[in-house]
């Protein structure tokens, strides 16, 4: 597993850097480390977009023989690579599955263009909401792709499990969002499309966030917000300021990972898989009743003969 993530860049930066590399080399992704894995653990496949859009999308899921117990959908954030996302993929438990997406207007994903309209994304995204009879959905939205994910989870169903809203970003950038936007949209006509959908998708998030939050106090399923507390990009504090006000129907579960940044998939799996772990409780026992047992007579015994 190291040989593997000792391939992806860090941080946001190295995210700058890897769109660069990726137009430079033709390559519609940043290395790909689905590649490291065999198609039966890690798998690329391609869908239609819902609500007609006539979009073809893209999406990485970890293939099962059958539906497993939880289906964990991600809706990644901007730029949207879910190849990141793939030593988390492969090393998830056969009760699990997952699939992450590149998001419209991303990597493999069409169209070229931006698009701005979150709702449109939702609506995008949808045919990955379709469950097996009795499986329950785990919908997590990371940084960007919490709102949006949060309007899926809206329109989900009574799969839904669980909404988690994974190092959110709520239109307040740190001090790394404000130089990479700040520094990228002056030199727009220069960087590669991810890069360029990125900084506008954020720089126009701000005024779609009312959705979001009309969104939430809708959704019946428990809420989970992660955050790192040494994100930089998104500050842990508007995640913390979203879980006091939100009129949500239950509060909202607030969980700090100490010492992540806000890449909390760009690392060691195994605390996030955890993570994850605790946003999906297992099935209520079923109640079963048993008739009680009366106690056997006693068998019968002689009458004792007086000496």
């Amino acid at each position: 597993m190291d040989a593997v993530s000792d391939k992806r860049p860090k941080g946001v930066l190295a995210l700058g850097w890897a769109c660069i590399e990726s137009a430079a080399t033709g390559r519609p992704e940043h290395r790909p480390t689905s590649a490291d894995y065999p198609d039966s653990v890690v798998r690329r496949f391609a869908f239609k977009a819902g609500g007609g859009l006539g979009w073809t999308l893209s999406a990485l899921t970890s293939p099962r023989s059958r539906p497993a117990e939880w289906k964990v959908v991600v809706i990644t954030g901007s730029p949207s690579w879910a190849e990141y996302w793939a030593p988390v993929l492969a090393a998830l438990p056969q009760s699990r599955e997952m699939v992450v997406v590149d998001r419209p207007g991303f990597a493999c994903s069409e169209p070229e263009t931006c698009v701005l309209d979150i709702t449109l994304q939702a609506r995008a995204l949808s045919p990955i909401l379709a469950t097996a009879p009795g499986q329950k959905l785990l919908i997590v939205g990371q940084s960007y792709g919490a709102a949006i994910a949060t309007l899926m989870a809206r329109s989900s169903g009574r799969s839904l499990g669980g909404l988690v809203l994974l190092s959110s970003y709520l239109g307040e950038p740190g001090p790394t969002a404000r130089w990479l936007v700040g520094a990228g949209s002056r030199v727009t006509n220069l960087i590669p499309r991810d890069l360029r959908n990125a900084i506008e998708e954020i720089s126009h998030q701000p005024r779609q966030l009312a959705l979001m939050m009309d969104a939430l106090p809708r959704l019946k399923a428990p809420i989970h917000a992660v955050h790192g507390d040494h994100d930089d990009f998104a500050p842990i504090e508007a995640a913390q300021r979203l879980v006091q006000s939100a009129p949500t129907r239950r509060p909202i579960r607030f969980v700090t990972a100490p010492g992540a940044n806000h890449f909390l998939n760009d690392g060691p799996v195994e605390p996030l898989i955890e993570i994850l772990e605790d946003c999906m409780p297992p099935p209520p026992k079923r109640f079963s009743f048993s008739w009680p047992r009366l106690p056997l007579p006693l068998p019968a015994t002689g009458s004792a003969q007086a000496g």
